[in-house]
């Protein structure tokens, strides 16, 4: 029986709700805040950017997903089978334990803990909670439990109900005038062009080729069959979610922005957001905050020493799924002592090489049908894309020779970090001929 535009509308509004629960954690909140900080009157210019790879890439990894009816291994395994497996374990690694799982309680103790201890205090204190944090983590992830999916339900609401208010309050009562950028933001297309890289900390878009085969299925699940229909499913559903990111960070930036001329510069923008809740609603909505956070935070890092330890006990399943869960645990706890700076630090480098190679992915898998799927228009502009995003990655880590940086800097779009579109594209077009020429080969052979 056919459904109900009503029944069709109830549907792609609870994929949709669902799916900004999927991107929505409590760590993405401190680096739109963090960008308005640095961007000051060019603040306009930094959001657009921001919000085309915080909001707009992850939104397309899963129409990706969604389009191609593959997961991230099996999509990523059309450039080669070895890389597919490479790329989806780094990428599983990075929004894991490497970075995304240690930020959770770090985010978590500078929002909750950090304003209420002295200087001195602060680094036994973060020892201490993150310690209670992942034990905390691992245990939930291990045991069969309906607590955390029913602390999802309550907190998520809460938080966002808390976000508004404060979003809401800074609309009406800005802290104050908007002051002048910082270096990297001084000049308007500056300020685009640095938020474009800034929005790869969300780890969104990374993340979005991991959710997309949640969305497929959940799509699949009310009887739509093909992959054409369930990307125009994705689409419908993924713009509810894109429309909430879409106003939560803007009004995050703008947060960001006005908070400069009360509080000043910070490292990061988690000391922001609790001061920004102090200065409104005094030290019981910094406590409010804080309670919340960390409740969001502890979810988000069940999920995804739970989804991590999957995937490996998939590849390795020699090793039993609660043991991979409690070395993603033991891991993410080291790498969290570092500091929330620090993670963020040592993340740029990792996000830097994998992210052109994220989008590479999305767009060959939107434009699949087009090259026939064809291996070597998948491999040529993976493989050109390969070259800018190692470097990029090197060139943080500060690896590079001077030659191959006074070559990659003659590039256009080098001075924006998007050289690597060059690559991709060049790779594309080599590998759209090779298929076409191979196609013709037998053919010609036939007729003579």
């Amino acid at each position: 029986m056919k459904k109900s535009s009503q029944e069709s509308s109830r549907e792609f509004i609870s994929i949709g709700l669902m799916l900004f629960a999927l991107f929505f954690g409590a760590g993405n909140l401190i680096f739109p805040v963090f960008l308005g900080q640095n961007a000051g009157w060019n603040t306009p210019w930094a959001t657009i950017g921001f919000l085309i790879t915080g909001v707009g890439l992850p939104f397309a990894a899963v129409l990706a997903i969604c389009y191609s009816g593959a997961g991230l291994k099996e999509l990523a395994s059309r450039v080669h089978p070895v890389y597919g497996v490479l790329f989806s374990s780094l990428l599983y690694l990075t929004i894991g334990p490497f970075f995304a799982i240690p930020r959770t309680a770090t985010v978590s103790f500078e929002i909750a803990a950090a304003p209420f201890l002295t200087d001195a205090q602060k680094t036994i204190g973060l020892y201490v909670f993150v310690f209670i944090f992942f034990l905390l983590s691992w245990w939930l992830a291990v045991t069969p439990s309906k607590l955390v999916p029913r602390i999802g339900k309550v907190i998520t609401p809460m938080l966002l109900l808390f976000l508004f208010i404060l979003i809401g309050s800074s609309i009406l009562f800005p802290m104050g005038p908007w002051m002048e950028p910082s270096a990297a933001y001084s000049a308007p297309l500056k300020a685009f062009t640095n938020a474009l890289v800034e929005g790869y900390n969300t780890m969104d878009c990374l993340a979005g080729l991991v959710f997309g085969v949640i969305v497929v299925e959940s799509i699949r699940f009310f009887g739509v069959k093909t992959n054409e229909e369930v990307a125009r499913s994705a689409m419908k559903s993924g713009l509810i979610s894109t429309f909430f990111m879409f106003i939560i960070y803007a009004s995050l930036v703008v947060l960001g922005a006005d908070a400069v001329s009360v509080l000043g510069h910070m490292e990061t923008g988690a000391p922001v957001l609790s001061g920004a809740s102090a200065y409104y609603f005094g030290t019981s909505g910094a406590v409010l905050l804080g309670l919340i956070v960390i409740l969001a935070c502890l979810t988000t890092s069940i999920g995804l020493i739970a989804s991590c330890a999957a995937y490996f006990h998939q590849l390795f399943p020699m090793l039993h799924r609660q043991t991979w869960a409690a070395l993603f645990a033991g891991f993410s706890f080291l790498i969290a002592l570092f500091g929330l700076s620090a993670i963020i630090k040592g993340a740029i480098p990792v996000l830097l090489f994998l992210y052109p190679l994220a989008v590479s992915l999305i767009i060959l898998a939107l434009l699949d049908k087009r090259f026939d799927g064809s291996q070597k228009v998948y491999a040529l502009a993976t493989a050109f894309t390969f070259v800018p995003a190692l470097y990029d990655g090197l060139k943080m880590l500060k690896l590079t020779t001077p030659a191959m940086d006074q070559f990659m800097h003659s590039l256009p779009l080098a001075e924006y970090d998007m050289a690597w579109t060059l690559f991709f594209i060049t790779g594309f077009v080599l590998g759209f001929i090779w298929h076409k020429a191979a196609d013709k080969a037998p053919a010609t052979a036939e007729s003579n």
